[in-house]
């Protein structure tokens, strides 16, 4: 077998050429793309490997080539960005499976033979997973002899899962696959499909999860390792010793010690510079880049935590403006990456921790229905984690095992009077409580309480956060769940607390650490500013009676600088006579409680705290009309995306749409009627790109919608699919009056187009401007 390596890290390459040669692969490699593009064109190979960055040509841009012209090798991406969109984007280019760095040598091979395995049996006429059989040919497909009786959407759906069998496709590559655009619906469909699917491979004696759900993304076949198939044992005369793999990566690092070492010093180098205020740009990008190589190649040798500490220090580098305290972190960093990699090798051989499920896990605590099933899915979407309990007992193990982010307990179980009122009311009573959401039939309590208002102030009283009434959709249940924990968030706020009295100070720490609450504690005043600065607080406790400097003054030197103008200060003090009240407030504190401490008090007041500042920022950064991003937090996230295009060299697509003739609709039905367009054309928005995309109105009935990582053709597609959405809303005017509207967009592409913000937006609106001359209701590219 041979296989082609495009990576520009000679380290790392020649670590893979080990590893691949001592299974008897011919490893050819290449340091650049435009030299694997033309070694492709020269020879064949049965598989590549691809680095994502890469000079001369990227790899994203290099697997489309290969794809557009017809080679049909797998090819596994390696990557140093851990992210569901640069995964996506180079699935979506062409790539087969992807590994990130740094990677470990044993998955590495066993995706490689994966791949191998399916490139071979592509070219088969029968696709075959297990005993699993679909025959391209005759259109048919078979479970252990057993005939599948098919519907046309889900024989393709079979066989999209067969030639793809490790790939995992969300239902938007689902339907972009199968369904035509004059036809694409909802993802719904998708979904009903699959339900489909999976009841008839079950029908005819398959496991229940062969189309297996990878939540948060989208589906895959299961693999057959975990699937245990008889027929397809494991390939474990395949499998390398460790032995052997161990001492292929030990010889590489030897050789390459050394150049590890020279990196380590770039950085050191630059936090020198730093400390004493002389980084010159190009040190600071020469550090960076080594931080980024160290991050992504570490990890191989197996210094995982090198890797991270790597890792760290590329990620502060990335920041525009560096300060003082920036140096003090990076120096402590280089000196943690320093002994890190002057470890024997030998030591850092332990097993990897299996990744943690970081998503929030929501407790549903209701019988099984389907309501409780789509809510699971439904929390998926959203990022959240979903499990169910049917009764109370299996509740409290779960939250005993568990320890859910929120629960949703709904109130019409067995012995609602008396149990899952009682669990409520101990879920709120624990420290820190767990938030309670509670979903009742419409007039489930009436007869214990006698109205509507009476069950929620019972919810409100023990401890309840929302009060939800059937019918609700799942999705107006997981707006409500992401709502309470979006408030829980405030407990991981960053306090600083400073007070000569270290009783008080330990006393501060047990009180708020259990609310999930970072603590820093000062004693000497006199080190404050670099405390503060280190740490960047969310909120800030002062004693007012302290040696050398007191709370008062720290306060006026707080509010006197602009950056901290808004950071909330409470203060502690014995003292609660007028005088010192009004000194506190004068110099600028929002709040104080009197010594000695009341737990509860104090901890109240600082959460009622952060969640104003919070919400506060977020009125600031939305449209409160449309609820998109309004213009000044749209520009600060486009202008840091275009950073990141320009340091990975990776596309963005800067599109302006609006409403076309939206002057006539305020003057036939109203301004109100046009608000309410508004709102609904905003939520569209929302609905129809990616959460990471910019959505943002910048006035008027003008939207703008940012992509990173996407080219205009890409853009354009995502465009034509709102239009087609847009078309067919109706819309409602008084008079049971229902109307409808369109829309007209221009799309640009950086650096095609413009290499800055200002530029782009000009060839967008240059764009738009010439949809509107050609008629209205289409998208147009700046040419």
């Amino acid at each position: 077998m041979r296989i082609l390596v495009v990576e520009d890290d000679e380290m790392v390459s020649q670590a893979l050429t080990n590893v691949l040669g001592d299974q008897n692969y011919a490893v050819e490699v290449a340091q650049d793309g435009q030299a694997g593009w033309e070694l492709v064109e020269a020879f064949p190979y049965d598989l590549i490997l691809l680095d994502v960055m890469l000079p001369k040509l990227d790899g994203i841009s290099l697997c489309q080539r290969l794809r557009s012209q017809g080679y049909n090798m797998p090819v596994l991406l390696l990557t140093g960005i851990d992210s569901s969109h640069d995964k996506a984007t180079g699935l979506n280019a062409g790539a087969d499976d992807y590994v990130v760095k740094p990677f470990d040598p044993e998955e590495l091979l066993a995706r490689v033979r994966a791949l191998l395995r399916r490139g071979n049996a592509i070219a088969l006429p029968i696709l075959e997973w297990g005993s699993l059989k679909l025959d391209p040919t005759t259109h048919e497909a078979t479970y252990d002899v057993h005939p599948l009786h098919l519907t046309p959407k889900e024989y393709a759906m079979l066989e999209l899962f067969l030639r793809n069998s490790r790939r995992v496709f969300s239902c938007g590559a689902i339907l972009e696959h199968i369904w035509s655009y004059e036809e694409t619906p909802g993802e719904e469909a998708v979904r009903t499909h699959i339900k489909g699917l999976r009841q008839k491979l079950k029908a005819a004696g398959a496991p229940t999860d062969l189309v297996e759900t990878v939540y948060g993304i989208g589906y895959r076949l299961k693999p057959l390792e975990a699937l245990l198939v008889p027929n397809c044992p494991l390939e474990t005369q395949e499998q390398p010793s460790k032995a052997q793999t161990t001492a292929a990566i030990a010889g590489v690092w030897n050789r390459f010690k050394g150049k590890i070492g020279d990196s380590v010093e770039v950085i050191a180098e630059a936090a020198a510079a730093l400390s004493e205020a002389k980084l010159t740009p190009e040190l600071h990008a020469q550090a960076e880049r080594e931080a980024h190589t160290l991050a992504g190649s570490l990890g191989t040798f197996g210094f995982r935590e090198g890797s991270q500490v790597a890792r760290k220090i590329e990620r502060l580098l990335q920041a525009t403006k560096l300060g003082r305290k920036d140096a003090t972190r990076l120096g402590k960093l280089v000196k943690s990456l320093r002994t890190e990699i002057n470890r024997p090798l030998q030591e850092t051989t332990k097993e990897a921790a299996p990744e943690k499920d970081e998503r929030p896990l929501l407790l549903i605590v209701a019988p099984e229905s389907n309501t409780t099933k789509q809510l699971v899915t439904e929390a998926a979407n959203w990022e959240i984690r979903a499990e169910i309990a049917t009764n109370l007992p299996a509740a409290r193990e779960k939250i005993e095992r568990e320890h859910p982010n929120a629960v949703l307990l709904e109130l019409d179980l067995e012995q609602v009077h008396s149990g899952s009122l009682t669990l409520l009311a101990e879920l709120s009573q624990q420290t820190p409580p767990v938030p309670v959401l509670v979903l009742t039939e419409q007039n489930g309590l009436e007869r214990r309480a006698g109205s509507t208002l009476q069950e929620r102030l019972e919810v409100a009283r023990l401890g309840g956060r929302a009060f939800l009434q059937k019918p609700v959709s799942a999705v107006q249940v997981m707006e409500a769940v992401n709502q309470v924990l979006q408030r829980a968030e405030a407990g991981a706020a960053k306090i600083v607390v400073v007070d000569d009295d270290a009783q008080i100070l330990a006393t501060l720490r047990n009180l708020l650490e259990p609310w999930g609450m970072k603590v820093r504690t000062l004693e000497d005043p006199r080190r404050f500013w670099e405390t503060l600065e280190a740490t960047l607080p969310d909120l800030l406790i002062l004693d007012i009676k302290m040696p050398h400097i007191n709370g008062i003054e720290l306060c006026q030197v707080v509010r006197n600088d602009a950056r901290w103008s808004g950071l909330p200060i409470l203060f502690l003090t014995a003292y609660t006579d007028a005088n010192t009240v009004n000194q506190v407030f004068a110099a600028g504190a929002d709040d104080f409680v009197s010594k000695p401490i009341v737990g509860p008090e104090l901890v109240t007041r600082i959460i009622n705290r952060l969640e104003r500042i919070k919400l506060l920022r977020s009125l600031a950064e939305t449209d409160p009309l449309t609820r998109v991003a309004n213009r000044y937090k749209s520009t600060t996230e486009l202008n840091r995306f275009l950073s990141l295009a320009k340091r990975y060299n990776q596309p963005l697509s800067l599109a302006i749409v609006d409403l076309d003739r939206f002057k006539q609709v305020n003057d036939r039905y109203g301004h109100d009627v046009g608000d309410a367009v508004l709102r609904q054309i905003g939520q569209i928005l929302l609905r129809s790109f990616r959460s990471e995309d910019v959505v943002a109105r910048w006035g008027g009935e003008e939207f703008i919608v940012g992509m990173y990582g996407m080219t205009k053709s890409d853009g354009i597609e995502r465009l034509r699919e709102l239009l087609e959405i847009v078309r067919e809303q109706k819309f409602a005017a008084p008079g049971k009056i229902e109307f409808q509207v369109t829309m007209s967009g221009g799309i640009a592409e950086y650096p095609d187009d413009g290499i800055d913000l200002q530029s782009l937006y000009r060839a967008a609106d240059a764009a738009l401007y010439q949809a509107k001359l050609a008629g209205r209701d289409r998208i147009m590219v700046h040419e």
